[in-house]
């Protein structure tokens, strides 16, 4: 939960989102691989909620649900992908693909972090 809840860490482990970010007065801007996007982010750590809006370059807004749920010793993280309107198939599946490995890399930073 420490990690993955501070933006700042997002380049180290969701590089299929963040290249960079900076915060400025009006929140946070991401550089992300489609372009630069300004992102809410509304973490409740007691609840596990790491939730996130992205207001797109078209001026479109996603919500992306995230969850870090304990699981013994651990914890597992739930990230929830919806299908857009007007996104293809491809581009779903090429979401999903982006947003697992970045899941992965989130794990294996975790895992050094503990190790």
């Amino acid at each position: 939960m420490a990690i993955a809840r501070d933006p700042l860490s997002l380049p180290e482990w969701a590089a299929g989102f963040a290249t960079g970010i900076a915060r400025d007065a009006e929140g946070w801007l991401v550089d992300a691989p489609f372009g630069r996007v300004r992102v809410e982010f509304r973490f409740d750590v007691e609840a596990g909620i790491l939730d996130h809006d992205v207001a797109m370059p078209d001026g479109s807004v996603v919500h992306n649900a995230m969850r870090v749920i304990p699981n013994g010793g651990g914890s597992e993280v739930v990230f929830s992908l919806f299908q857009r309107p007007g996104m293809s198939d491809d581009e779903f599946e090429a979401d999903a693909a982006a947003v697992a490995a970045d899941l992965r890399r989130l794990r294996e930073l975790c895992e050094r972090m503990s190790g």
